[in-house]
C-alpha cells in the first residue's frame, strides 16, 4: 500500500491546476460576454428604438439553467465551450446589426438628398407658375389691366395710327425671357406695341405655356382699338385652344363684351352660359361680377 502514496500525493498536487486555469479563462470569457451583451442592446435600441418584441428581444435572455445532469452521466459539453458559443453567436450578431445600420444610415442620406432636390424643383415651378417672366399679371390700380373688362366702344375716338414697323431684334435665349421682354407694353397700355409684341412672341414660342396669355392680351389689344371682330376671334382661340388655362374664362368674359359692343346680345348670352356651365363654381368674385355686368348689358333671361 506504501508504494501508491506519493501517486495518489502527486494526483493530489497537480488536479487543480486545469481546474484554476479553467477558471481564470471563464473568468475572461465572462467579462467578454458582458461586453459584448452591453454592445449589442446598444445596438438594438439604435436600430429599433422603443424595443418592440414583435422585431427583436430587447434584452438578450439570460442562459436557461439546465438541470444536473445525472451522476452517471458526465455533461455533454464544458463552461468554456457554452461560452465561447455565446460569444461566437453574439459576434455573428453584432456584425449583421451594425451592417442593417451603415445600409440604413446610407438609405436615410439618399432619401434626404431627393427631398431637397424634390423641394428645390416644387419651389422654381411655383414660382414660375405664380410669376411668369417675373413680372406681374396686372398692376394694381390699372383697371385696362384687368383681365375680362373691355373699353366701351366710342365713334368720337379715333383710330389710333397703324404701328411702326419694329425693327428686328435678336430672338431671346428662353420664352421666359421673351416674356418678360414682350411684358412692359401691357403695363404700359401700349396697345399697337401690344400686338405686335404677342404676335411676335405667339409667332417664336408656339409651344410656350404662355401662348394662351399671349392670344388673350393680343384679343384685349383689338379690344382697347375697338376693332371687336379680331378681339372676338384672338378671346375665341383662347378657350378653344387651352379651355382649362389661366386666362380661359377671362378670355370667355371679354368675349361677350366684344359681342355686345358688336350688338349681338344673344351670342354673348350663349358665351356667358358656357361660361357659368364650364367654370362656375371656379369663378373668383371678380370674374362674377364681370360676367354679371355683361350679362346685364345683354339683357339676358337665365
Amino acid at each position: 500500500m506504501s508504494r501508491f502514496v506519493p501517486v495518489l500525493l502527486a494526483a493530489a498536487v497537480l488536479l487543480p491546476a486545469p481546474l484554476a486555469a479553467q477558471a481564470v479563462d471563464v473568468g475572461k470569457l465572462d467579462r467578454r460576454v458582458g461586453t459584448l451583451e452591453s454592445e449589442m442592446r446598444a445596438v438594438q435600441r439604435k436600430v429599433f428604438p422603443g424595443g418592440n418584441a414583435r422585431f427583436f428581444e430587447p434584452e438578450i435572455p439570460a442562459q436557461a439553467a439546465t438541470p444536473a445532469p445525472a451522476p452517471e452521466t458526465p455533461p455533454a459539453t464544458t463552461p468554456i465551450a457554452d461560452l465561447t458559443g455565446r460569444v461566437d453567436a453574439l459576434e455573428g450578431q453584432l456584425k449583421s446589426m451594425t451592417g442593417q445600420i451603415e445600409a440604413m444610415e446610407y438609405k436615410l442620406r439618399q432619401l434626404e438628398d431627393g427631398q431637397r432636390r424634390l423641394k428645390g424643383d416644387a419651389e422654381f415651378r411655383l414660382n414660375a407658375l405664380e410669376n411668369p417672366g417675373g413680372v406681374p399679371l396686372a398692376p394694381a390700380g390699372d383697371p385696362a389691366a384687368v383681365p375680362g373688362k373691355l373699353p366701351a366702344p366710342s365713334a368720337a375716338t379715333p383710330a389710333p395710327a397703324p404701328p411702326k414697323p419694329a425693327v428686328p431684334a435678336a430672338k431671346p435665349a428662353t420664352d421666359a425671357a421673351a416674356w418678360t421682354a414682350a411684358y412692359p407694353k401691357v403695363t404700359a397700355r401700349d396697345w399697337p406695341g401690344v400686338e405686335t409684341a404677342m404676335s411676335q412672341f405667339i409667332a417664336d414660342w408656339p409651344k410656350s405655356i404662355r401662348v394662351p396669355q399671349a392670344k388673350y392680351w393680343l384679343g384685349r389689344s383689338f379690344a382697347a382699338r375697338t376693332q371687336y371682330p379680331q378681339a372676338a376671334k384672338a378671346f375665341l382661340d383662347v378657350y378653344q385652344s387651352a379651355p382649362r388655362s389661366t386666362p380661359a374664362p377671362d378670355a370667355l368674359i371679354a368675349l361677350a363684351g366684344a359681342l355686345n359692343a358688336m350688338t349681338k346680345p344673344k351670342d354673348a348670352c350663349q358665351v356667358l352660359g358656357e361660361l357659368e356651365s364650364v367654370y362656375g363654381a371656379k369663378l373668383t368674385d371678380t370674374q362674377k361680377a364681370d360676367a354679371g355686368r355683361q350679362r346685364t348689358k345683354a339683357k339676358c333671361t337665365a
